[in-house]
């Protein structure tokens, strides 16, 4: 026999395990990035009264739950970058605690641990926990759906009914995507309702009838959906192919890099062992094509879920991000972490842990350094060179909420194409449309009527935005056609992933300086 540890070395995992979880908080408030355009738009609508906000939404094609959660918060804790991303941050460091207790009762106390790690070091979510939307949120929302639902199919009491009631409302009021997981997850239960007797089938049918309750507590913002999925839409994305559901995936895992691909080999192989796997000793895993009955409702609502959503958006057309996918963010982490009970021997499923481990947080890091938009630098450039009364022209529109947040409220008269209005929201309602219809040359002649003789032309702009084809690059034509102005490119498009150029456009009677 061994002799068991001793001193402080017995306490090296636990001290290991609390570092690690630290870390990965940190993470979840740390980036230097300015607010980009969903999350300055985000923040603006939030801002406004909440009787308000269903309006707004209305032209932007969201639900309200996460922006009314907002406005209260911005209440208390200010508008500042830190604190408006800050209550996504909250949101993940809470699903910490809820992803331990639904993954304690999968698979006990080390599954639990596992998956707290690899939620406190996700790429997926260092990044989103970071950003000023409702992703964070569902994820919260989805882990507490679970222990709702797995604590009403055991016990189904009236206070368990209502908490999946709850949940499920609130899940179809924060992301639309709710739609299939809900509607997957009843479809689930009424399948065990029909293979079960007794008290199992009763509690499966209460678990349902507590979800088309939380369906129901949806119809009064139904009229607002309806017309969202007829006039509004995501312009800058395209329906979801073939390989969406890999690239899902891959994108939990932190995407391109070395060690995001790395973290995804690790999330494939895993979680087909969690579904497919069963350990017979310390060197042999047999494969029971059958699955595995824990892990088997976790994959037919994660997998079934992206199916259902991505046949669905490539028959109405609409268009696929994989953040949208959040909803089965956490069902996906719990299998990777199931997976690890088919590695009997403990060296081996520590050793692939911490490559999970540190692969995330190697993949999380750049996180913190990189700008997610150029509004800064565009900001910092008029700070320098521009004048009160100058006139700022965004195309797209999409440009104006980011940029718009960092300069001197009242400094400067702004105007967006393709609609002539002010850069704080983007009016999402037949978008399409509003493009064809707009006019470069007339806008371009607008900018130049309110700057007039004395006053300079700010354009900030960007290419290859879908639908647009030429049209920012012709209003930056026009304008450096005109002798009436000089102009200047300050600088064009950066590795960001909101880029801009800037352009500047002095009166030729004036100069510039």
């Amino acid at each position: 026999m061994q002799p068991a540890d001793t001193g402080w070395r017995r306490y090296l995992p636990r001290i290991a395990v609390a570092l690690v979880i630290a870390v990965g908080i940190v993470l979840k408030f740390w980036t230097k990035s300015d607010l980009w355009l969903d999350e300055a738009l985000t923040v603006d609508i939030a801002r406004l009264g909440v009787s308000h906000i269903p309006a707004a939404l209305k032209r932007d094609g969201a639900p309200p739950l996460y922006y009314v959660l907002l406005h209260y918060w911005m209440d208390i804790f200010g508008t500042s970058d830190l604190a408006v991303r800050s209550l996504a941050g909250v949101c993940g460091v809470l699903t910490l605690p809820v992803g331990w207790a639904v993954a304690n009762r999968l698979g006990g106390r080390y599954v639990a641990w596992a998956t707290v790690l690899l939620l406190a070091t996700s790429p997926f979510a260092t990044y989103y926990d970071t950003e000023a939307r409702m992703y964070a949120l569902v994820a919260l929302l989805t882990g507490l759906g679970y222990l709702a639902l797995d604590s009403a199919l055991a016990r189904p009491r009236a206070w368990n009914l209502v908490a999946v009631a709850a949940c499920c409302a609130a899940l179809l009021y924060t992301q639309y995507w709710a739609l299939y997981l809900t509607g997957v997850t009843g479809l689930w239960l009424l399948g065990q309702a029909r293979m079960a007797t007794g008290e199992k089938r009763r509690a499966a049918l209460m678990c349902a009838g507590a979800m088309v309750v939380g369906g129901i507590a949806f119809v009064p913002w139904l009229p607002i959906f309806i017309y969202q999925a007829h006039h509004t839409g995501t312009p800058w994305a395209v329906p979801a192919d073939a390989t969406a559901l890999i690239h899902v995936i891959t994108s939990f895992a932190g995407g391109k890099s070395v060690a995001g691909r790395t973290l995804a080999l690790v999330y494939f192989g895993l979680g087909g062992l969690a579904l497919f796997g069963v350990a017979r000793d310390r060197r042999h895993i047999e494969l029971d094509l059958a699955t595995r009955p824990v892990a088997r409702p976790l994959a037919i609502v994660s997998i079934g879920t992206l199916v259902v959503a991505l046949v669905g958006g490539y028959l109405s057309d609409s268009a696929f991000s994989v953040r949208y996918a959040s909803v089965v963010f956490l069902p996906i982490v719990l299998l990777v972490a199931l997976g690890l009970l088919t590695l009997e021997d403990r060296r081996i499923r520590a050793g692939v842990l911490a490559l999970a481990v540190v692969a995330g947080l190697v993949a999380s890091v750049p996180n913190v350094t990189t700008n997610r938009t150029q509004a800064g630098q565009v900001a910092a450039a008029m700070a320098k060179l521009g004048r009160p009364g100058d006139v700022v022209g965004y195309c797209p529109d999409q440009l104006g909420p980011a940029v718009n947040r960092l300069l001197p409220p009242g400094r400067y008269r702004q105007i967006t194409f393709p609609r002539g209005t002010g850069p704080a929201f983007v009016n999402w309602i037949n978008y399409d449309r509003a493009i064809q219809e707009a006019s470069p040359a007339a806008f371009a002649h607008e900018l130049e009527a309110m700057a007039g003789s004395t006053h300079q032309i700010w354009l900030v702009w960007a290419p290859g935005y879908l639908g647009y084809a030429s049209k920012c690059q012709q209003i930056q034509q026009d304008l450096s056609a005109d002798p009436h102005y000089g102009g200047q490119s300050l600088f064009g498009l950066g590795p960001e992933y909101e880029p801009m150029n800037l352009d500047r456009y002095a009166p030729a009677s004036t100069g510039r300086s």
